[in-house]
C-alpha cells in the first residue's frame, strides 16, 4: 500500500520544522548579524510595525552575564543612530560613555551633591500642565513610599502643588512642594475641610517620602531648577545613574528621569522623529511599583510616542521576581514581556530554560538550544517567527562594547 502524499504550505512546514524555513524579516534596515540558517539578519522595529509583522516596536533582551547582551544593545543603538533615530539610555552602571562619545554627546551624570540638576516638574507644560505635574508627583510619591497614596495624601499633595505653584509664580520645584506639605497653609487645609495641624499630621509620611528626593541620598539632583544648557531633547542622551546603582534610592532616580523625558517623546513624535529608549539592568528597578508603572506607561504608549523601548534583564524569572507572586508589581513587570513583540534571548542556565520556554512560547527544539548558545548568538523571537542570529561587530564597534579591561576583546 502506498500512503497518500501530504500537502502543506511553507508557513505550516516552517512551524513543523523551526529554523528550517527561515526567510529574511526585511530587506532594508539595521543589520544585526548573520542568520545561522542563511543570509543576513536585519531588524527594524518601526519598519516591522509598519509592515504588520509586530504589533508594537518594543524589545526585551535577556541572557546570562557575559553572553553578549551589552554588545548587542550598544551596537544596535549605534546603528540606529545612522538612520536618524534618537537614542536615549538610562545607564545604571556607567557603561555607555563610549557610545555617547561615538554619537557626539557626553553622558549626563546624576550624582548626589553633583553639578547637574533636573526638575521633573519643569517639563510638564501646556493646558494640562497642573494635572500632569500632579500625576507625576503622585507616581514619584508611590515610588518613595513603596505603596499607593491614601485619599487624604492625594488631596494634600494637590493642595501643596497649588500652593507651591502660586508661590513660585510659575513652575515649582519638588523642594517647594515638600515645604508646602510640611507646613500646609490655612487655605489648603480649608480646601480639604480640615485644620492645618490635622492635615500636616495626615500627610507627614507623604512629605517625608518626597523629601527624600531633595535631601539624603538624592540631594543635589532634583532640588532646584533644571541646569541651564541641559538638553533633554538631544539626538543622543545617556543618563549615567551609576552613583546610586547599589542604593535603594535608584528606583526614585529612574522614576524622576523617565518622568522628565516623557514629554520630550511627544514633541519628537509630532516632528516625525523615532526614538530608542534603553533601560539597562531593568531587573534592578522593576520591583518598585512606581517605576514599574512608569515603564508600563512607556511600553503601552510606544506606538503613539514613536518610541522603541528596550529592557535588558538576565532571565525571564527576573520579571516574575519583581514582586510577590500575584502582586501588582509582578504583574506589571511580566506585562512588559507581553508588550515586547521582539524578544532577544541569549544563552540561559539549564534551570532557566523551562521558564523561558513557557514565557516565550518556544517549541522544544527552540528551548533546547538556549542552554547551548555560544557567546554573541541569540534566539530572536519576532512576532510569531524565530531566528538564530550571530551578532557581528565591526572593528570600530569593538571599542564601544569593551567595558571591562580585564576581558578586553570579549563581548559582554
Amino acid at each position: 500500500m502506498k500512503a497518500p502524499a501530504h500537502e502543506a504550505t511553507t508557513a505550516q512546514l516552517g512551524g513543523a520544522f523551526p529554523f528550517m524555513a527561515s526567510r529574511p524579516l526585511l530587506r532594508h534596515g539595521v543589520l544585526v548579524g548573520r542568520d545561522l540558517h542563511g543570509g543576513a539578519f536585519v531588524h527594524d522595529p518601526f519598519a516591522l510595525y509598519g509592515a504588520g509583522v509586530v504589533t508594537n516596536p518594543n524589545l526585551l533582551v535577556l541572557g546570562q552575564i557575559g553572553r553578549g547582551k551589552s554588545a548587542l544593545v550598544k551596537t544596535y543603538c549605534y546603528r540606529h543612530a545612522a538612520f536618524g533615530r534618537r537614542i536615549v539610555v538610562l545607564d545604571p552602571k556607567g557603561e555607555y560613555g563610549a557610545l555617547a562619545e561615538a554619537l557626539g554627546a557626553q553622558p549626563i551624570a546624576l550624582r548626589p551633591a553633583g553639578t547637574v540638576r533636573l526638575n521633573p516638574l519643569e517639563v510638564a507644560t501646556g493646558d494640562d500642565a497642573a494635572g500632569r505635574r500632579l500625576a507625576l508627583l503622585s507616581s514619584l510619591a508611590t515610588t518613595c513610599l513603596e505603596r499607593p497614596l491614601a485619599p487624604v495624601e492625594h488631596g494634600g499633595l494637590e493642595a501643596a502643588l497649588d500652593e507651591a505653584t502660586r508661590a513660585a509664580r510659575g513652575v515649582p520645584t519638588v523642594k517647594e512642594v515638600v515645604a508646602a506639605l510640611l507646613e500646609p497653609s490655612q487655605a489648603a487645609a480649608r480646601t480639604l475641610g480640615t485644620g492645618r495641624r490635622a492635615l500636616a499630621e495626615e500627610t507627614r509620611s507623604l512629605a517625608l517620602g518626597l523629601r527624600r528626593l531633595v535631601h539624603g541620598e538624592l540631594r543635589g539632583m532634583f532640588d532646584d531648577a533644571t541646569s541651564p544648557g541641559l538638553r533633554l531633547d538631544a539626538t543622543a542622551l545617556v543618563v549615567d545613574l551609576s552613583a546610586l546603582f547599589r542604593s535603594s534610592a535608584l528606583p526614585a532616580l529612574v522614576a524622576c528621569t523617565i518622568a522628565a523625558l516623557e514629554p520630550i517623546w511627544k514633541v519628537a513624535s509630532r516632528r516625525g522623529q523615532q526614538s530608542l529608549l534603553v533601560v539597562d539592568e531593568a531587573w534592578a528597578v522593576l520591583g518598585d511599583l512606581g517605576v514599574a508603572r512608569f515603564l508600563q506607561s512607556s511600553w503601552k504608549l510606544a506606538r503613539a510616542n514613536g518610541v522603541a523601548n528596550i529592557a535588558v534583564v538576565h532571565r525571564v524569572s527576573d520579571l516574575a521576581a519583581a514582586g510577590e507572586r500575584g502582586s501588582v508589581a509582578a504583574q506589571v513587570a511580566e506585562g512588559l514581556l507581553a508588550d515586547s513583540e521582539t524578544v532577544v534571548c541569549f544563552a540561559q542556565a539549564p534551570a532557566e530554560v523551562g521558564a523561558a520556554e513557557r514565557a516565550l512560547g518556544l517549541g522544544r527544539r527552540e528551548a533546547g538550544s538556549l542552554a547551548r548558545l555560544p557567546r554573541g548568538t541569540a534566539l530572536w523571537r519576532v512576532g510569531a517567527r524565530s531566528h538564530l542570529v550571530e551578532h557581528r561587530l565591526s572593528p570600530l564597534e569593538r571599542s564601544l562594547v569593551d567595558t571591562d579591561a580585564a576581558l578586553r576583546g570579549a563581548q559582554r
